[in-house]
C-alpha cells in the first residue's frame, strides 16, 4: 500500500522528486512511496495504476519548480496528469503539501491557476533548497511521519536496534588473564581498579610490579651491608658470630 504519493512536472523537478522519493524509500520502504517512472512497471494501464495509487495513499507531495507555472497551458488542460493527480487529491481529501524547489521559486499564486487548482495557493509550503538537500529531505521526511503516525520509521528502528555506544560487562571470580575496555559492573576478584597505568594484578598471591621482590623469612649473616629492593613478605633477620680471625703471618 502506498502511503505518499510524489506528483512532479517531467522538465520542472523530477530530479528533486526522485531525491525525495529515495530518501522517503529508504526511510519508511520502497512499497510506501509512490513515483509514476519508478512505480508504474511495464505494461501497467497508466491511468488505472496512477488513479488507484493515489486513492490509496494519505499524502501527495506536489513538487513545484521554477518553471511550473510556465506550463500555463497544461495546467489549464483538464487531462493534464499533473493537474488531475492534483485535484483527485483534492476530491479523496489527501493532505497535499506543496514543495517549492530552488532558491527561485516562490509561493503560488491563484492568479496563474486555474480555479480547480487555487487552493494549492492557499497551502502551507516547504521550501527545499537544491544547495541543502540532506536538509530537506529530512524535514519532508520528519512531516511525513507526523502526518502519517502508522508509517515505520526505518531508520529510527534501526539505530534502537543498534547496542549502545558504551559497553558495559558483569563478571565475578577471574582466574587468569582479564582483558577491558570500558566499563566494569560487578565484582572483578573483590577488587575494583580506576585509572591503573601499568601492570595490575588481582586477587590471591602475592603482587608484582616493576621491581625484584623477597617473599618469606630471611637469615643473614656476614658483614656488609644488605639492601632489598620492592617488597618484601615476612620477617628480615641478621645473625652475626664472631668475626672471622686468620692469622696475619707478617705479624
Amino acid at each position: 500500500m502506498n502511503e505518499v504519493f510524489i506528483n512532479y512536472r517531467t522538465g520542472d523537478g523530477e530530479k528533486t522528486a526522485a531525491l525525495i522519493d529515495q530518501e522517503l524509500s529508504r526511510r519508511f520502504g520502497r512499497e510506501c512511496i509512490f513515483r509514476a517512472s519508478k512505480s508504474i512497471a511495464p505494461g501497467e494501464t497508466y491511468p488505472d495504476t496512477l488513479l488507484t495509487a493515489l486513492r490509496h495513499s494519505s499524502v501527495l507531495l506536489a513538487v513545484v519548480g521554477p518553471g511550473w507555472t510556465n506550463f500555463r497551458a497544461r495546467l489549464h488542460d483538464p487531462e493534464d496528469w499533473v493537474r488531475k493527480e492534483i485535484e483527485e487529491a483534492f476530491t479523496c481529501e489527501l493532505a497535499v503539501i506543496p514543495i517549492l524547489d530552488g532558491r527561485k521559486t516562490d509561493r503560488l499564486d491563484k492568479a496563474d491557476l486555474p480555479p480547480e487548482l487555487a487552493r494549492l495557493a492557499d497551502l502551507q509550503s516547504i521550501p527545499f533548497d537544491t544547495h541543502d538537500t540532506e536538509t530537506g529531505v529530512r524535514r519532508i521526511g520528519d512531516l511525513v511521519a507526523e502526518l502519517v503516525p502508522g508509517l515505520r520509521d526505518r531508520t529510527r528502528a534501526d539505530s534502537m536496534s543498534r547496542p549502545p555506544d558504551t559497553m558495559t560487562n558483569s563478571t565475578r571470580d577471574v582466574h587468569g588473564t582479564a582483558v577491558q575496555s570500558r566499563d566494569f559492573t560487578g565484582d572483578v576478584g573483590g577488587t575494583v581498579v580506576k585509572d591503573s597505568h601499568g601492570p595490575v594484578h588481582t586477587g590471591n598471591g602475592h603482587i608484582y610490579q616493576n621491581s625484584r621482590h623477597v617473599s618469606g623469612d630471611r637469615h643473614i649473616s656476614g658483614n656488609g651491608t644488605t639492601y632489598f629492593e620492592g617488597d618484601n613478605h615476612g620477617a628480615i633477620q641478621h645473625r652475626f658470630g664472631e668475626p672471622d680471625r686468620r692469622e696475619d703471618d707478617s705479624r
